[in-house]
């Protein structure tokens, strides 16, 4: 969930456009590691994989935004 906290830290932020490539890149390994903990059938690597996925979406969505 996003908070009043998180949107002010955003408006602070000057590196923003920057950190939005890298969130990119951070999706896209985190994405390979819930690919290989599928094909694994390891349930806790999946699991963390999913919430940082989660997170990193939240932080992307947050910076997209402005």
């Amino acid at each position: 969930m996003i908070t009043m906290d998180d949107v002010i830290k955003a408006f602070k932020c000057r590196e923003a456009e920057e950190r939005i490539p890298v969130l990119r890149l951070e999706l896209d390994y985190e994405l390979a590691v819930l690919y290989d903990a599928m094909k694994e059938k390891d349930e806790l690597k999946k699991n963390r994989a999913l919430k940082r996925l989660y997170q990193l979406r939240q932080e992307l969505l947050l910076l997209e935004e402005f």
